[in-house]
């Protein structure tokens, strides 16, 4: 299975401007033929707790249509991050593009604690079930909560993907960590990662792929956006660069 993380840099709530790039890089996945490619948190509107709640929206907006029909027409799998709500709540989300299928949401079961104030814990577990891999979703936070891993081993999980901001003071652990949850728990790990800067962050950039052995196949740069397709199966690995 060939599997893509994209590495961008965000507007800061432009919703329009952001899709748009979205799709440059879901194409160029497309052209390298990759069947699922995840982009770092809160990717539509930028890693923004303070305006989340002003910007959050729901699987069905009108403005995500061009997600789904890329997926549909390329037979991709598309995972974005964007802020959630229901009546009451707000939910730091994925939104999970599938080809010809509904829409999912899963919203981040572990938030950070600076979070707390904010989001609404998520109460929607899953995995992704594909033809030759069983791939977790991981925002974030929830690397660190070992029930986080321990639900994806449960459910046969081969892959895990960590859609992340994780700024230059903080990118060393969290590189360790993920590396750490490959080896010990033997998947093949990736890390989607910001560049720039979003939510008063410095993005530290450094989107990831390791082994099952925790050791690293492919990091991109601190500065570019970019992109990294990794073949499960015959171990290629394909990148692209913006810088």
């Amino acid at each position: 299975m060939r599997i893509a993380i994209a590495q961008i840099k965000a507007i800061k709530g432009n919703i329009e401007k952001n899709i748009e790039n979205h799709l440059t890089w879901i194409k160029e996945a497309v052209r390298n033929k990759a069947e699922m490619i995840v982009f770092p948190e809160l990717s539509v509107t930028g890693y923004e707790p303070e305006i989340a709640a002003s910007l959050a929206t729901n699987q069905n907006d009108i403005r995500l249509n061009e997600l789904q029909d890329l997926s549909d027409r390329n037979g991709i799998t598309i995972g974005v991050g964007l802020p959630t709500k229901d009546e009451n709540d707000t939910f730091v989300s994925m939104i999970i593009f599938q080809p010809n299928k509904e829409r999912t949401t899963y919203s981040k079961q572990y938030l950070y604690p600076p979070e707390e104030t904010i989001f609404k814990a998520g109460k929607n577990p899953l995995v992704l079930n594909f033809e030759s891999e069983v791939v977790s979703p991981a925002i974030c936070y929830e690397t660190t909560n070992k029930a986080h891993c321990e639900f994806a081993k449960q459910n046969k999980a081969t892959i895990y993907v960590a859609s992340v901001l994780s700024s230059i003071n903080g990118i060393d652990a969290e590189l360790k960590l993920l590396s750490d949850i490959a080896k010990n728990n033997n998947l093949i790990t990736f890390m989607a990662n910001y560049v720039g800067k979003s939510g008063g962050y410095e993005c530290a950039g450094k989107s990831s792929v390791w082994n099952e052995k925790g050791e690293l196949i492919w990091q991109l740069g601190d500065k570019e956006e970019g992109l990294i397709v990794y073949d499960t199966k015959s171990k290629e690995i394909i990148t692209a660069t913006n810088t």
